[in-house]
């Protein structure tokens, strides 16, 4: 695609028919030109990546930069446009040195190794959740987003910080303020400042009575200021209650609409790890994607980019590319795992991922473990999805049993 041609106007967003399909016009450019030239909502025209080997390709490059004051939101987000250095702790925002300081000072609580001991915990929390869903059931359906969802993503992002579970609605509030791309800007720094508020009360509280849990280790470690300690547990917690949240709840709905997958997983249970891995891939909940900017003048794949341009890397339209995988808008419980970038690639790919596959798996085996008769509670049409929102999935989701 010449360079000269007319940018595509904003990242394509809305949905087709199918809920679990991103923007139809995603896979047109992916067919086309998987680099194409896109406008952002502050009028800098940069690019759009939907191509899986490309999205790949720059997602580790080291030409391509993380620095928050170098990135333009894809999307109208109220805090978009305030293009500042990031709060110390920001890693996510930050290119190596810094970036690597900050996530070796975590990593080592999301290694598989570590993981795996946390299954027997999960499976309690699931069960719990579970229970009260049941219990509270009334005469019509009940909320899985509500239910089951939402606690649960809690409970285990909530437990890891340290964070008592009495705040979790709070958090809920604040986090939703964060991701919900029709929130002023003042209610999304609102939301921003009650997260990090919380977290100065509790890392306060940790040098007052120490624990083991992440943020009691890295108080009492003193590696990294409050301040860091705060924003790096800010941004674990947004980052895991959001995306697991959506998942569990979007996942359900995807398997209910696809009862010949659910019957496949409910007959032999040892296809919950594939089933995840494909949940991960179909839905692709992170459906803004990701977004880099230019460090430096380049060339990729025919292109010529220029320091500073804004890059939007569509990972919904990568993990449907036929170059990652046959028949891609299928869901399939049985398909071989592929390396899918749901959880990103290269340095930035996500620190949390291992646990968030075995919560995922946990979550899945429990609910259909526990109500095998699961079906919705009200026709797949009526059922609100949110592709206003930075992480896709759904408002509420009626089921039955």
């Amino acid at each position: 695609m010449p360079d000269d041609v007319p940018a595509v106007p904003g990242l394509p967003m809305a949905r087709g028919r199918c809920p679990f399909d991103p923007a139809p016009e995603l896979g047109a450019l992916r067919a086309d030109h998987p680099v194409a030239r896109m406008e952002f909502p502050d009028g800098h025209v940069g690019w759009l990546v939907t191509g899986y080997p490309q999205v790949r390709g720059l997602l580790a490059d080291p030409r391509m930069s993380s620095r928050a004051d170098a990135l333009r939101s894809p999307i109208p987000l109220p805090m978009a446009s305030d293009r500042t250095e990031p709060a110390p702790g920001m890693f996510t925002a930050m290119d190596p040195p810094e970036h690597t300081r900050y996530r070796r000072a975590v990593a080592g609580w999301f290694s598989a190794r570590r993981t795996r001991t946390l299954e027997r915990r999960l499976r309690e929390l699931a069960d719990a959740h579970l229970d009260a869903m049941a219990a509270g059931r009334g005469e019509g359906p009940v909320d899985l987003v509500t239910g089951f969802a939402e606690p649960m993503a809690a409970s285990v992002i909530c437990e890891l910080l340290g964070v008592p579970l009495s705040q979790r609605p709070e958090f809920a509030r604040a986090i939703t303020a964060l991701f919900a791309v029709h929130s002023s800007a003042q209610e999304a720094i609102a939301g921003w400042h009650a997260v990090t508020g919380l977290l100065h009360r509790l890392v306060q509280a940790k040098r007052t009575e120490p624990a083991a849990d992440l943020v009691g280790t890295l108080v009492a470690e003193g590696r990294l200021s409050d301040e860091e300690i705060v924003t790096v547990g800010a941004v674990l917690l947004t980052a895991g209650y959001d995306t697991s949240a959506n998942m569990i709840a979007l996942g359900t709905f995807a398997l209910l609409e696809h009862p010949e997958q659910s019957a496949a997983l409910a007959a032999d249970t040892s296809l919950a790890e594939r089933a995840v891995e494909e949940l991960l891939r179909y839905l692709t909940v992170v459906h803004a994607g990701g977004i880099r900017a230019a460090a430096e003048d380049l060339e990729f794949d025919g292109h010529r980019m220029a320091a500073g341009d804004a890059v939007s890397l569509s990972f919904a339209a990568a993990n449907r590319d036929p170059a990652l995988c046959d028949r891609p808008d299928e869901l399939d419980v049985t398909r071989e795992p592929v390396p899918h970038l749901a959880f990103g690639h290269g340095i930035h790919q996500c620190a949390g991922q291992q646990l968030a596959r075995l919560e995922l798996r946990v979550a899945f085996e429990a609910l259909f473990g526990r109500f095998p008769g699961l079906r919705l509670g009200v026709p797949a049409a009526e059922v609100r999805t949110r592709p206003d929102m930075v992480i896709y999935g759904v408002h509420e989701l009626p089921v039955t049993w």
